[in-house]
């Protein structure tokens, strides 16, 4: 299934202006703006706006893995770490598959703000599920 084809119906990830830009084996990236969609009421990034950065590029990941084996790849877990704030701009996420198991992968994602600096920290599990499943 192509991105395009994962993404038709509406989902979050439109609402927050979330792109998704690289699709590799084992490397997803993308990236999210930091503007009124995406703040929480003191201006900054909301921090649950940088959780679903942080599942959606997993995700991503996991589906681009498994969809050829006729399977599907659901997030279970995810955990972040919100280190820095940010106003404005545009924040850039990395996820990097560190396990890649025949029913759980394990991602961990940085997403950094527009000079790199390191905004979030997350860990990203997710369970493959025949397509039946869901």
């Amino acid at each position: 299934m192509a991105l395009d084809e994962m993404s038709s119906k509406p989902n979050i990830g439109d609402v927050l202006g979330i792109e998704v830009l690289e699709v590799e084996a084992s490397r997803v990236t993308g990236r999210m703006p930091v503007d009124g969609r995406t703040h929480q009421p003191y201006g900054l990034l909301h921090g649950g706006a940088s959780v679903v950065l942080a599942e959606t590029l997993g995700s991503v990941g996991s589906h681009f893995l498994v969809a050829p084996e006729g399977k599907q790849a659901v997030g279970i877990e995810v955990n972040a770490n919100h280190v820095r704030g940010v106003r404005s701009g545009w924040v850039h996420g990395e996820a990097l598959l560190q396990h890649r198991g025949g029913k759980l992968h394990v991602w961990n994602i940085s997403i950094k703000d527009d000079q790199g600096r390191l905004v979030c920290t997350s860990r990203l599990t997710v369970m493959i599920v025949s397509s039946s499943a869901t």
